[in-house]
């Protein structure tokens, strides 16, 4: 098994042509910006092909009401290091290629933030929703701030 500090300086090797900065908040976590949403598929294939830890959640966040930006994180984990590859996104057109085609697992992430979030994942097949009734109103998005929780989600 490969050193804690190999791993995070070959995972910076091969993600830093992508990133706009590279942070380690932490001796086994390192968290790379990237530039552009379509380099999160070429950044998580070097992960892959370098066995550099799986994909174990896509998170997002919503920046705030003001910065009108999404971000997402896709987080790759071996038994001690964490790599997070992160993305920002306008929340006007929130579009990321999808990973689900390379790492199947993805899917389920995918679009569970598509459903709360609004992100448009290219390439994603299944885009059924996960936790909202189907009946709930397109462009809702009840994780984004704006979302007001008295209104009427729900279309009869």
């Amino acid at each position: 098994m490969m050193d804690t500090e190999i791993i995070l300086q070959t995972a910076r090797l091969l993600v830093e042509e992508f990133s706009e900065r590279i942070e380690t908040p932490a001796p086994n976590w390192m968290n790379a910006y990237l530039r552009q949403p379509q380099d999160v598929v070429t950044a998580a294939a070097a992960l892959r092909v370098k066995r550099l830890g799986y994909l174990a959640a896509i998170t997002a966040l919503d920046v705030g009401i003001d910065a009108e930006q999404l971000e997402l994180l896709y987080h790759f984990c071996t038994a001690r290091v964490i790599i997070s590859l992160r993305v920002y996104l306008p929340k006007s057109s929130p579009i990321v290629p999808s990973l689900s085609d390379m790492i199947p697992s993805a899917e389920s992430f995918e679009r569970e933030i598509r459903e709360m979030f609004g992100v448009q994942f290219i390439g994603l097949r299944n885009i059924a929703h996960l936790y909202l009734p189907e009946n709930w109103q397109e462009a809702v998005y009840p994780l984004r701030k704006e979302f007001d929780p008295q209104q009427e989600p729900i279309v009869s």
